[in-house]
């Protein structure tokens, strides 16, 4: 019997370092993956950027043509290659070939980097510092965020003030980088021929997120009744559509829920309190509380959420009810992760 149970631990044990194996080879495929269609990326809109102003050179009247031959190259590129090509987009390869004009040490400068880290770079003004984060940045392995922290901070001239030699600090590699990242970056995916399907939209998106969300709310027990998806509120003169309404009999108030599938915006923020008041007025009835409303602005990066309650400050409402309501960051998990199940049927579907 001692030696069965031996050789049963041996066996987990060795499944055990089995899987973390495994995982760890297929961790370091993706990041190879990805650093290099980054690379190759990042050279291709160099190569871009070189054969316009080679064109643009032997071209006559050339502040005129150049604008012309932007812009109708753009409009050219996009319908096959996607919006990477839009004309702003190749004004920076245009502008990235002209600060980086050598060819071969510019590849051998962005391995581990994408092309949102050569965008910042190329707002630096110093030659030198241009040069100096780029390489660091591939050397170090920064995030986007990083490097742009560094740059803000003038990491490259507190280190020239310092006298302080080009090795003198250890460059470690960030952490936060998500092994799926290089799948969803939209820049990657469209560089490698990923077109989104003209029957996608970002409606499609926003009513999915809506099912959910729906489900999700209702799920977590905290008091809430469904009431209705798309609520329609008529005024004198204008028609409203509200994405949820739930009621909490906790709170004896009414929860309606905006949800956006872009940033954050103000106008968004007026709509939200605007909603909030006319819910007030024409819907809350005596014995119920003031409405509260919650807006759901989400992007490729981040979900923001924006709790709205008039008349009260922020302190007291957090105070007083976000027991019940859910909180930003199960709002965020929830969204995000019901972005990466549409994203993953929409691409099984294609």
């Amino acid at each position: 019997m001692e030696e069965d149970r031996n050789t049963a631990i041996r066996v987990e044990q060795q499944e055990k370092v089995l899987f973390q194996d495994v995982c760890s080879i297929i961790e370091q495929g993706r990041q190879q993956a990805y650093a290099s269609v980054g690379q190759i990326a990042i050279f291709t809109y160099w190569n871009v950027g070189r054969r316009i102003v080679e064109e643009e050179q032997g071209g006559q009247k050339r502040a005129s043509y150049g604008t012309k031959l932007m812009k109708n190259l753009a409009e050219d590129l996009i319908p096959i290659y996607g919006k990477s090509y839009s004309k702003r987009n190749l004004d920076y390869y245009k502008k990235f070939y002209l600060l980086f004009p050598e060819a071969e040490k510019v590849n051998t400068c962005v391995h581990n980097l994408e092309w949102s880290h050569v965008r910042r770079v190329l707002s630096v003004t110093s030659p030198e510092a241009r040069w100096w984060y780029l390489e660091n940045a591939s050397k170090g392995m920064w995030s986007v965020r990083e490097l742009d922290r560094n740059i803000s901070s003038q990491y490259f001239e507190r280190r020239l003030a310092a006298q302080l030699p080009a090795n003198a600090e250890d460059l470690h590699p960030t952490t936060d980088k998500n092994p799926l990242e290089y799948i969803k970056n939209p820049v990657v995916a469209e560089f490698m021929g990923f077109r989104r399907n003209s029957a996608y939209s970002e409606s499609e998106l926003e009513q999915a997120l809506i099912d959910n969300l729906e489900k999700f709310i209702l799920e977590l027990g905290r008091g809430f009744a469904f009431v209705e998806r798309q609520q329609h509120i008529v005024t004198q003169t204008s028609d409203f559509y509200i994405d949820l309404v739930f009621y909490n009999f906790k709170m004896k108030r009414f929860v309606i829920f905006e949800l956006k599938t872009h940033r954050l915006t103000h106008q968004d923020i007026g709509q939200l309190d605007m909603y909030v008041r006319m819910y007030d007025d024409l819907v809350k009835g005596d014995d119920d509380q003031p409405t509260i409303g919650v807006l759901l602005c989400t992007d490729t990066d981040n979900t923001i959420a924006r709790y709205s309650v008039l008349n009260e400050s922020d302190q007291l409402f957090a105070a007083k009810y976000m027991t019940y309501m859910p909180t930003e960051e199960e709002l965020r998990h929830e969204i995000e992760q019901q972005k990466e199940f549409f994203r993953l049927q929409h691409k099984e579907e294609e």
